[in-house]
């Protein structure tokens, strides 16, 4: 058995797509998923499986909540150990990093779209984009930020799901 992470994008915010984190739990140990754990109510769900296949979890998971609650859900798994090397590479220092918003990304941005988007700025932001994570700092709070999750999916042309740091902190203790 191996622990994994599904990081669920968009559920529970602003009213949309709601799950009740009881009826998510169910239904994936119904799927066969073991040990099924959710932390907040935004689509943080540890658990374990035999299955090593992320690419086939992630579409289980998927058909799962579509089937179960009737909406599209793009689904991310991982692990306490990816989660805890995207926070040790985060290239912030401590006080910023404890501030700053981590886009998880689905897959790897092309190189020429990251290039095309590093000519934006906007005044108290700011934006590293790797491989795995969109580093995103804003002095003003995330939710006064001119960038967001939804703005970077755009430009990117990816899925990601944005997590803070206290909820990146909180994932990395899962065993």
């Amino acid at each position: 058995m191996k622990n994994y992470i599904a990081l669920l994008r968009g559920i529970n915010v602003g009213g949309h797509k709601k799950i009740k984190m009881a009826n998510l739990r169910t239904a994936l140990s119904d799927l066969g998923l073991k040990n099924v754990a959710t932390y907040i109510q935004s689509g943080n769900v540890f658990f374990t499986s035999e299955e090593k296949n992320i690419n086939k979890l992630e579409q289980d998971i998927h058909n799962i909540i579509l089937s179960n609650f009737g909406f599209e859900v793009p689904v991310l798994i991982t692990t306490t150990e990816a989660l805890q090397t995207v926070l040790d590479d985060c290239p912030f220092d401590e006080e910023v990093k404890q501030n700053s918003y981590f886009i998880l990304l689905y897959n790897t941005p092309s190189t020429d779209l990251v290039k095309e988007f590093s000519g934006i700025s906007h005044p108290n932001e700011t934006v590293i984009i790797r491989e795995k994570c969109i580093y995103f700092y804003s002095s003003v709070g995330y939710g006064k930020a001119k960038f967001n999750n939804r703005f970077f999916e755009k430009k990117l042309k990816i899925n990601s799901t944005a997590r803070n740091y206290k909820t990146m902190l909180y994932l990395t203790t899962f065993h």
